[in-house]
């Protein structure tokens, strides 16, 4: 029944009429069948944010319950309008800022033109502005974790890219390139008080971000444990819909939601994408360089969006993020 654009609507409705605890778990005013949130905590803040400003403006948009299924063409304003305010609030300066990194990072001189291949990129456009999804918040803030590590601002590339991932938890597609280049980066200090203080600053950054984030349900472990099985459903199988991935061709032929249950299949997607993933990281750990990095982005989000579990359409736009970083290596080669 209905699709994205309810779901997001349905998010907003839910965090402003109910308690934080109550976001992540099945209940009478909170039926998780129906578009139930399966998002990050920072996802379910900025619903609650964006709940309050429709509730201002028009508090039929968010009413518990009786607002289930509302599409006025007042409601769909408002939610581009929103869509629009992301855009511009977030997304449009993180890119600006990596397309100015990158020309710095590499002499070149075409961050306008890099500039307008981000901003007019077809998928994010069409999808963020005719699906709702608010895309252009994680890949945003994943665009200004990139910047950072362009600029040599270590300590906010881990802050902006720690937000991306409790924005979206498809932002795992990025981790581990940030996580080997900020590795190397700490390990190549040059006395041991300066690795000290850089690797416990990181840590405390990452570690401070979450537990602000997740504080709601960290007081209890079933309430944590609860929002995590929301996030990763195994239950839901290897795939829902057609994507272009490796195991919905496989699909074609073998069956494989009829051979393998789905814990197996997701242990099966783990392995391989670990094996697809960790060469091109190690490379990159061992000849570390920014225009290793932004291939080794690419690289693993490919290998993510081909061999990993439940995989969404949407999710190629991680790997469009560092492809169109790619262009600035071409142009410079």
């Amino acid at each position: 029944m209905f699709g994205d654009y309810e779901a997001q609507r349905h998010w907003q409705e839910v965090t402003v009429n109910l308690d934080a605890k109550q976001w992540y778990t099945n209940g009478t005013d909170n039926n998780l069948q129906y578009w139930g949130l399966d998002y990050p905590p920072l996802t379910a803040y900025h619903s609650y944010l964006m709940g309050h400003v429709a509730r201002s403006y028009n508090s039929s948009f968010v009413e518990l319950h009786t607002s289930r299924g509302i599409e006025t063409k007042e409601h769909k304003s408002f939610m581009r309008l929103t869509v629009l305010a992301a855009d511009a609030f977030v997304y449009l300066p993180a890119i600006w800022a990596l397309c100015v990194g990158s020309d710095r990072s590499f002499q070149s001189n075409i961050k306008q033109l890099l500039f307008v291949l981000f901003a007019l990129y077809p998928g994010q456009v069409l999808i963020d502005n005719g699906h709702f999804q608010y895309n252009n918040i994680s890949l945003g803030l994943a665009a200004a974790a990139i910047a950072a590590v362009l600029w040599n601002k270590h300590y906010v590339a881990a802050f902006a890219f720690t937000l991306a991932l409790n924005y979206k938890q498809m932002e795992l597609y990025h981790a581990l390139p940030l996580f080997s280049y900020l590795l190397w980066e700490t390990l190549s200090q040059k006395s041991f008080k300066s690795f000290a203080i850089q690797l416990t600053t990181i840590a405390g950054i990452v570690l401070t971000v979450f537990a602000i984030l997740w504080l709601p349900w960290l007081q209890s472990m079933d309430a944590a444990l609860q929002v995590l099985h929301r996030l990763f459903p195994i239950g839901r199988g290897v795939f829902e819909d057609k994507v272009a991935n490796v195991w919905c061709s496989i699909n074609v032929i073998f069956k494989l939601k009829k051979h393998f249950p789905n814990n197996q299949m997701a242990l099966i997607c783990l392995g391989t994408t670990l094996l697809t993933v960790l060469p091109t990281n190690i490379i990159l750990f061992w000849r570390h360089s920014k225009s290793m990095f932004l291939l080794t982005l690419f690289n693993t989000a490919a290998a993510f969006f081909l061999f990993s579990f439940q995989v969404h359409e949407k999710s190629i736009l991680l790997i469009a993020l560092p492809a169109i970083c790619l262009f600035n290596c071409v142009m410079v080669t």
